[in-house]
């Protein structure tokens, strides 16, 4: 196993990315600090929010994307670009077993990334051979919230900001 660390820093955003080699597939640990979406051109793309009523999130998404058939029990969906079918954003959540709960709040989480909302959670870039993904994980009461965004890895760079931008303005609900 190997590990860097690399430091760098560019128009009020300091990236800390911890590179980890397992066995073939690179993992990108980001700890976010001082990020902003400033940099993706958001007002220049049309919007709809996708919204789950049942356990009360939501997130902007391109109004150009097409949403799969939804579970029967309404966890959360998949949205797959028009443009291109193998870049696409998963959303769910699901209520966290009690002894998960209680073990969870024993253990010390190191959130690194704060949504709009001030919801903290721990945001993850992973590159694999063929596929990049950006996921979300946060937590409120009972309640875990998942959030992936994913494209093949030449079109991850292009698709990065949209996705980031996506992440940032994630909801739950009060």
């Amino acid at each position: 196993m190997s590990s860097t660390t690399v430091k760098s820093c560019s128009l009020q955003q300091q990236i800390y990315t911890k590179i980890k080699n397992f066995g073939g597939k690179t993992v990108l640990l980001l700890s976010l600090c001082s990020c902003t979406a400033s940099s993706f051109l958001a007002p220049k793309v049309t919007w709809n929010t996708y919204n789950n009523s049942r356990h009360g999130f939501e997130f902007p998404y391109p109004s150009n994307w097409n949403a799969l058939p939804e579970a029967s029990n309404n966890d959360g969906i998949v949205l797959r670009s028009s443009i291109n079918n193998s870049v696409e954003i998963r959303a769910w959540a699901a209520h966290r077993l009690p002894e998960l709960i209680e073990q969870n709040s024993k253990i010390t989480h190191n959130p690194n990334f704060q949504t709009a909302q001030g919801v903290s959670g721990v945001l993850l870039v992973e590159v694999d051979q063929q596929i990049s993904s950006m996921s979300l994980s946060l937590s409120k009461d009972e309640i875990q919230y998942y959030w992936q965004a994913r494209s093949q890895n030449e079109e991850f760079s292009d698709y990065y900001h949209l996705f980031y931008y996506i992440a940032y303005q994630y909801r739950i609900q009060e």
